[in-house]
């Protein structure tokens, strides 16, 4: 089991949320906070370090402060591309790390204990979080010496972040529903939709309504 010193968080910023019409949804308002800022909020002190997976223009996400890395070789090729990225930028900037932790940008609502329980279960090996029966498998710790299987994986154009997971032999973690004003909500809910975003809004302003 890491500390937490060394363990890198990574947030997988990178798609292109053609599902909310397009744009940087991690930058919508939730709140009167960034969809984003809530998930550093949430990630942030469960790391040693914390940095974000980006394409196109870095800039956009300066108000953060964070460290930032970009998928220069395989930029259209989803979240393993950023997951290898970010192994390599582990294994140059933060060799003090054995393990990433990665989450998505859109995921508001993590559990405080997330990385703890992830780490305490996998054994030295890969593991992802499960809610109910659904697996979150860009939600997860790598090991640094997962790095040659995940690029080969992308040469071979075997994208599938479950898949590879289930290769690596992740141990699956579950995760209990979360209470927000009385509504039980998945831990993991990610704001695809500009209609998952009213319902993520409406939660924390106390109602189910809308």
């Amino acid at each position: 089991m890491a500390t937490s010193d060394q363990i890198l968080g990574v947030i997988l910023a990178g798609g292109r949320s053609r599902r909310f019409g397009g744009g940087d949804k991690g930058l919508a308002d939730l709140g009167g906070q960034s969809i984003l800022a809530r998930v550093i909020a949430q990630f942030r002190p469960q790391v040693g370090r914390l940095i974000l997976n980006v394409n196109g223009d870095p800039g956009r996400f300066a108000e953060f402060d964070l460290e930032t890395i970009s998928d220069n070789e395989n930029p259209e090729l989803g979240p393993l591309s950023g997951l290898l990225a970010s192994l390599d930028w582990a294994a140059q900037h933060a060799p003090e790390c054995s393990a990433i932790a990665t989450v998505s940008a859109d995921v508001p609502f993590l559990p405080n204990d997330l990385v703890a329980r992830l780490d305490a279960s996998r054994r030295g090996g890969v593991s992802i979080a499960i809610s109910g029966e659904r697996r979150h498998p860009t939600i997860a710790i790598w090991p640094i010496s997962a790095r040659q299987t995940i690029a080969e994986a992308l040469n071979n154009r075997a994208l599938s972040v479950d898949k590879l997971a289930a290769h690596l032999n992740a141990v699956a973690v579950a995760f209990p529903m979360r209470d927000i004003h009385g509504a039980r909500l998945d831990p993991f809910f990610n704001i695809n939709t500009p209609d998952d975003l009213s319902t993520a809004r409406a939660l924390l302003a106390g109602s189910t309504e809308g």
